[in-house]
């Protein structure tokens, strides 16, 4: 078990630092199923990372999600991960913070509707609850919780914007279509996948990681 379950960071000891110049084979467990987000992020790392998925590891049953932050959310799958299997590992968590929700659905961004997880009731619920709000600023954070020989590091990325009044746009997922980022004219929905990934949270949080992973491994 790790000795630390949530808190300060600790920093990898220097003995994990790379020499100049070496690179070993190293297979790192993302927490996911998602093909495409696999795929998306194999091809940021380093050639000689490897990146598996839950499936490939054999991990079947769903990962808790219990901690109040996305923080601890992120920390917590990937905790399980590296208890369970052994294995070096990272997971990550994202939610919706809207500033007159008082930060909400935040960690509860997924299932703010109910336990049903619906994407459509989700949006429809924070468009109800900004109904008589002037201050509609808010943003989209995603922590990816990485853990290697034990040791923890968390990478964050977040983009500012506003909520929209209606939905606009038909790409993207959950809370895309009245999100609309800082300088930027259109919704998430509206933005072809490489413009979103671009500037989005996730590929901010995920370009931490890529950094960290091709310096010190």
């Amino acid at each position: 078990m790790i000795k630390r379950l949530f808190g300060k960071k600790e920093r990898m000891p220097k003995a994990a630092l790379k020499p100049p110049g070496i690179n070993k084979p190293m297979e790192l467990v993302f927490a996911t199923n998602n093909e495409n987000k696999l795929k998306e992020v194999q091809a940021m790392v380093p050639d000689h990372i490897k990146l598996i998925s839950l499936k490939d590891i054999g991990c079947t049953e769903d990962i808790p999600e219990t901690q109040p932050t996305i923080e601890g959310n992120a920390m917590q799958k990937a905790q399980y991960i590296y208890d369970r299997f052994q294995r070096d590992v990272f997971a990550d968590d994202t939610g919706l913070e809207v500033h007159a929700l008082d930060g909400q659905p935040g960690v509860l961004s997924a299932r703010y509707a109910g336990p049903a997880r619906d994407a459509k009731e989700n949006m429809f619920k924070v468009l109800y609850e900004l109904e008589k709000e002037s201050d509609r600023t808010a943003r989209f954070k995603t922590v990816i919780a990485l853990i290697v020989g034990g040791e923890e590091k968390s990478f964050e990325g977040i983009v500012n914007g506003t909520i929209t009044e209606k939905p606009v746009g038909e790409e993207g997922f959950g809370y895309d279509p009245i999100f609309q980022s800082v300088g930027s004219e259109k919704t998430f929905a509206q933005l072809s996948s490489d413009e979103k990934n671009s500037i989005s949270h996730r590929a901010r949080a995920t370009e931490k990681l890529v950094q960290f992973l091709n310096k010190n491994f």
